[in-house]
Formats: structure tokens, sequence, C-alpha cells
């Protein structure tokens, strides 16, 4: 665990007046105990939970299956242990909050992530401890990231980076997006990243289509490449994309990157502490508008434990950035057939902000070979 991140946490539940937090969501929990869970994400009803009282240490709810892992990753925790067959986990966890002394008092619960009927359970069995929302509280605590949240990242980021770049290298006209996808996912997990998520790979008349997986079709000259994915480590996910053409580009996929480019630098000039995220936006549009561009909602999001988190750089919304945030950055072009993205990781700094994924050069169109 990261004591900041836990004396965080501590000082969210004290500012809203809870006997603590207790988190449920494999992201939350991923980010309270420093490593996910291995199966929570995948069978919603196998939960595991940190419970994170204002004084005190830490505890966790786990699976029997799964006991002894937990155990090697945080070692000497408290554990309450329920048999996946055999217990009901609500029971198993109220029971944990009514020994730590909760009952009487009230406590922050992921109510956004935790099912109705178990969380009518659990309000049942745990004995007059009043439950609030601290879904967004969290969110919130999360923005800021740890120096060790930082270097995770910034690893991520690189690896993420270098694995997209040597993928397109690899690959010519005749190969399939498939076999692009694979070169990918072989670059990341040799690198060091644990897993991915949400892996884009959109050529030819799909390259202007939204998170679509790769498929069978094959590369021809002139198609443009939109290749995206997040490494993920630690639960942490770092999300990069690249653009290239099969040969070499057109006149007029040369003017489209280089809006992209521009809008690219102008929101990276922008970001500083103190700066509005929806007059980045605006700047972003402002570039794109006068080039008759398409655009979408935001330029840009907050990212972590989560695919996207606050603060967005968008149309709807404001907020002011902060020193410590890691933010992608995405200009992009969803047009039939013309589809373009740059997909950068940046931090927040105290002077300005730092590229994160600077590995593979991007001031001109990646060229495949055709």
């Amino acid at each position: 665990m990261d004591d900041l991140i836990v004396e965080k946490l501590r000082e969210t539940a004290r500012a809203w007046g809870w006997r603590g937090l207790v988190l449920l969501s494999p992201e939350n929990v991923a980010y309270a105990a420093g490593f996910v869970v291995p199966s929570q994400p995948l069978m919603r009803w196998r939960h595991a939970a940190v419970v994170l009282p204002v004084d005190g240490a830490p505890e966790m709810l786990v699976v029997d299956m799964e006991a002894k892992t937990v155990e090697e990753h945080v070692p000497g925790i408290a554990l309450h242990v329920y048999g996946e067959f055999t217990d009901d986990p609500m029971a198993v966890l109220a029971s944990a909050l009514l020994e730590l002394g909760w009952s009487g008092g009230s406590a922050g619960l992921e109510l956004g992530y935790l099912p109705a009927a178990d969380a009518s359970r659990l309000a049942g069995a745990a004995g007059g401890v009043a439950f609030e929302p601290c879904d967004d509280a969290v969110a919130l605590c999360r923005q800021i990231k740890t120096p060790a949240e930082i270097q995770r990242l910034r690893a991520l980021s690189r690896l993420t980076d270098a694995a997209i770049g040597e993928a397109l290298a690899a690959v010519g006209a005749g190969a399939s997006e498939l076999d692009l996808g694979a070169r990918t996912v072989d670059g990341l997990l040799a690198r060091g990243a644990e897993t991915f998520r949400l892996l884009i790979v959109a050529s030819g008349e799909r390259s202007g289509l939204p998170n679509v997986g790769p498929t069978s079709r094959r590369l021809v000259a002139g198609d443009l490449v939109r290749l995206e994915v997040f490494g993920v480590g630690g639960g942490y996910h770092a999300g990069v994309c690249r653009t290239a053409v099969v040969g070499r580009p057109t006149v007029a996929q040369e003017r489209t990157w280089s809006v992209i480019r521009q809008a690219r630098e102008r929101a990276l000039a922008l970001i500083r502490p103190g700066a509005s995220a929806a007059a980045v936006y605006r700047e972003f549009a402002a570039i794109f508008d006068a080039a008759g561009l398409p655009r979408i909602d935001f330029v840009g999001h907050g990212i972590g434990v989560f695919l996207h988190e606050a603060p967005y750089l968008g149309r709807f919304g404001d907020a002011s950035l902060r020193a410590g945030m890691v933010l992608g950055i995405e200009p992009l072009v969803y047009a039939p057939g013309q589809g373009m993205q740059n997909k950068d990781m940046v931090l927040v700094t105290e002077l300005g902000c730092e590229l994160l994924s600077d590995v593979t050069p991007t001031e001109r169109l990646f060229e495949i070979a055709s």
C-alpha cells in the first residue's frame, strides 16, 4: 500500500465525518491496496473490499481462494475471509465493520458500484452503520497522483508508446489488423505491462470508427491506421494512440495531421496549474473549427485506475488543473475512411506539463511500408 494514498483517503473520510471508507470496486480496491485482486474485475459476485478506518490499520475482505494472493501482496494486513460457496460476503463485511465499532456512525461506501441487493443486505446486517456514497469524494482524491503513481504511469506510458511504434514498424501492406494487434500486445507484455485494455486497430474505411477492435481486414496502400491501446500495470492505465498511413500520405492527409499536431501543441502549451480545463478545450475547438474538421466534446481527460477520470478538458463543465494530475490528451478526427488520432499521456507539473509518452515521433504521420 502507498502510505500517501492511505492518508489521503483517511483525510477524505475525516472531512466527511465518516468512521472510515469501504471501497469495493476493482479500481478503488487497486488504488487503496496497491494491486488488483485477480478475479475481482472478472466476476462481479466475487467481492473484495478495502476497509479503511480514519484511525487504525486498513483491513480487507477477500474470497477464500485468493486470501494467500492478497497476503503475498499486502503482508500483515488483517483479512476477513469468506467462503465463496458457503458465506455471504456482505454478512462477513458487516461483521468486520461492527468489530471496528462503526455502529451508530456513518461510513463512506461505493454505492455507485455495489449492486442494490448487496447494498441492502449489507445495510441490514451492519447494525446501525449509516452508509453514505463516497464515489465522488474518492474520485476527487484520486486526481492528484503520488510520486509512486507518477513513476508507474511514466513507465507505463513509455512502454505503451514503444510497443505501438514497434508494431507499426514491423508490419506492411498485406498484414491484417489482427497481426498489428498481436504485435502490439506482444510488445506490451515483453516490456513489462501486466495486461492491456481497449485495443483499437481501425484501418481504411474503419479508421473513422471509435473504439473498435482488430479484424481480419488486411492493410492496403493509402490506408490510414489508428492504433490505440491502454497498457496496464498494478491496475493503472496508460492510453496512447498513434496514426499511420500505408505508403506515403496524401496532401489532404498531411493537412489534417498538421491540424491535429497544432491542436496537440496548443493544448500542451496551455496545460499548467491553475489553467481552466474548459479554456484548453475552447482553444482546441477553435483550431479544428478554423480547419473545418469535426470534433468531439472533449480533448482530454484524467487517467489512472480508470480509463477515463475527472477532470475532462471538454465542452461541458470546467475544472482548474493542478500539479500532479495525469491526463490523456487526444485530438482526433472521426471521419469515414479518414480517421486520425494522436493520444499522449501528460503530467501536470508545477511549471507546466511533462510529456510522458515521448518515444514514438509524431511530427509526421507514421509510414507503414507499402
